[in-house]
């Protein structure tokens, strides 16, 4: 099973793009934090930030493009995928993607 399930907050605002036969995508970097902790030795573990790569197709891309902004926060269920591409020098990269299947936003509205 590929399931991914993340709580984290939108790093800048969503790029969004509409395909031939109007399919809209929005691509958006989300920020996870582990928190930091002691150790039982007293050793301190600092937080840790991780970024992750959203891909969303079709309405749920509508939605980010309506109601998403840099700093929300958002949960988001889909599946990875990694894809590769030749960069500008000629040399292979590596890409995953959470491809989104289900969001929420878990930020207040703002009145």
């Amino acid at each position: 099973m590929n399931k991914v399930q993340l709580i984290g907050n939108v790093g800048k605002e969503p790029e969004v793009r509409y395909l031939e036969g109007g399919i809209c995508t929005a691509q958006v970097r989300l920020a996870t934090t582990s928190p930091g902790y002691t150790l039982p030795s007293g050793g301190q573990i600092p937080e840790h930030t991780e970024w992750h790569n959203l891909l969303f197709w079709r309405k749920v891309a509508e939605v980010v493009e309506r109601y998403v902004h840099t700093g929300d926060k958002l949960y988001v269920e889909g599946e990875l995928r990694t894809r590769s591409y030749t960069d500008k020098r000629g040399i292979e990269r590596y890409i995953t993607e959470v491809w989104v299947k289900e969001m929420e936003m878990l930020t207040p509205k703002k009145s």
